[in-house]
């Protein structure tokens, strides 16, 4: 038997329409599907941030949505912010770079000098994990054995959901569903990546729970992998 990865325990949390999308459409905030969360479920989300060690986004997310990455609407403290950004391309007024929160940019070792530097004059703690791209079976060591983090969440795009769910780094998944239908062949999903070959491929899902959050759908599920 393989042994298992020396990591956190991770949560991959979103809100998702009917029809599985992230957004309006490709390039458009998520943001603007979150507006109409039931505020109940909108507590949900950050009481769940104020529960876990780090939260983690892509650096694309960033640039699109802008977000803080915060506890806000409870009490409670706000995790540690966790960028994947293999060649530090974040922007530097970035909302994720203010002092609201310790953030950490995992970048590789071919990242510009230059942009590093920059980060690491807002505050941020960089962190050199992998070659060309970010390794992130490295990337979830490290965070557990240098920071430790021992419950991640995160609330990806579709590029950084596919990444973590092919390295079998996620564990749990908890979906907020929107009574919504928006469409679009390109519109983004809760998991990009490659097609898989064949059903034995599929990452199977266990339903665990299930509940209304004020008149949003909750569904929570354990991940296994083939």
């Amino acid at each position: 038997m393989a042994e298992s990865p020396k990591k956190p325990h991770v949560l991959m949390m979103s809100e998702i329409t009917a029809d599985g999308k992230l957004t309006l459409k490709r390039g458009a905030s998520s943001k603007i599907l979150m507006k109409y969360m039931d505020p109940a479920t909108e507590i949900l989300l950050h009481t769940t941030r104020a529960e876990y060690d780090a939260i983690m986004v892509g650096s694309n997310t960033i640039k699109i949505d802008n977000s803080y990455l915060t506890v806000r609407h409870i009490k409670g403290k706000s995790p540690i912010r966790v960028i994947p950004s293999s060649m530090a391309d974040i922007p530097p007024d970035a909302n994720v770079l203010s002092p609201d929160a310790p953030t950490i940019v995992a970048v590789a070792e071919k990242a510009p000098p230059d942009r590093v530097d920059a980060l690491r004059k807002k505050g941020a703690k960089v962190l050199v994990a992998g070659i060309d791209h970010v390794s992130l079976p490295l990337l979830m060591r490290l965070l557990l054995e240098e920071h430790g983090v021992k419950k991640l969440m995160i609330e990806g795009g579709p590029t950084l959901n596919w990444h973590m769910l092919h390295h079998r780094l996620v564990d749990e998944i908890r979906l907020i569903h929107l009574p919504f239908i928006v469409g679009g062949s390109d519109t983004p999903s809760l998991v990009g990546g490659m097609h898989i070959d064949s059903e034995q491929d599929m990452i199977r899902l266990v339903l665990k729970n299930h509940y209304l959050c004020g008149t949003n759908l909750v569904t929570e599920y354990d991940v296994l992998y083939p």
